[in-house]
């Protein structure tokens, strides 16, 4: 069950992420909401113990500080909030257009045997 900041931060993150991105396709993946472009998995966010945690696939290479880096295995970067108030929209604005431009190919990473490619 989520907190009413929590479905606050959702709501501000679902419809900035839908203004931004009106051909992404989203939908409920892994029982989190994901927007895909091409069938590729750009953006989606999930609820963990303490914060909703905003995750972009390919945020590593975005060159942005305040996107924390995954585990390295992969390209993906993160920032988590407890409160809507942290939300800077100019800042996920720009993390957005970023995820348009700088993709890793995760579609076909089972293909590939796990290799990810940088999509041009």
């Amino acid at each position: 069950m989520q907190s009413v900041e929590d479905k606050q931060i959702c709501k501000l993150i679902m419809k900035t992420i839908n203004e931004q991105l009106p051909e992404a396709e989203s939908k409920i993946w892994h029982r989190h909401p994901v927007w895909f472009l091409n069938g590729n998995p750009i953006v989606g966010y999930n609820k963990l113990k303490d914060c909703i945690r905003l995750m972009f696939w390919s945020g590593a290479d975005f060159e942005e500080p305040d996107l924390k880096l995954g585990t390295g295995k992969f390209k993906d970067a993160s920032i988590r909030y407890t409160s809507v108030n942290q939300i800077q929209v100019d800042d996920l604005k720009r993390w957005l257009l970023k995820s348009k431009t700088i993709q890793w190919d995760y579609k076909n990473i089972y293909k590939k045997k796990g290799r990810l490619d940088q999509i041009q």
